[in-house]
């Protein structure tokens, strides 16, 4: 078993089962105890502003802000640096406790020993 999960998630509200499976998996992993890092880049980098995950909606899956709330909690949620440029977000605009960092930080996260890195 990995020793640490990074997840990057692409999808937002253009593909919600894959953005959907990507906190939910997220989210498993905390609660299991597994140290989880998710990254939001692509369309997810909206659901690092307030309220943004209260408007994703997906029949039959777990609520996105409980989810976000439960890796926040547990985890690391890290908004990709070049996809908060293009989006006009900076990190004064972010829930609170989500980070700004850009590849160089996701490089060494997935580069550790122990370490499995999905892509959603």
């Amino acid at each position: 078993m990995p020793k640490k999960l990074v997840i990057k998630v692409t999808a937002g509200a253009d593909a919600p089962e894959r953005c959907s499976q990507a906190f939910t998996v997220a989210a498993v992993a905390v609660a299991s105890g597994i140290e989880v890092s998710l990254w939001l880049t692509g369309e997810s980098s909206w659901f690092a502003l307030p309220g943004r995950a209260a408007e994703f909606e997906l029949p039959h899956s777990a609520p996105l802000p409980d989810l976000l709330e439960s890796i926040v909690a547990g985890g690391t949620v890290t908004l990709c640096t070049q996809c908060a440029v293009r989006r006009g977000i900076e990190q004064k605009d972010t829930v609170d406790g989500v980070r700004i960092a850009g590849a160089q930080v996701f490089v060494s996260e997935i580069m550790g020993d122990g370490v499995q890195a999905l892509v959603y």
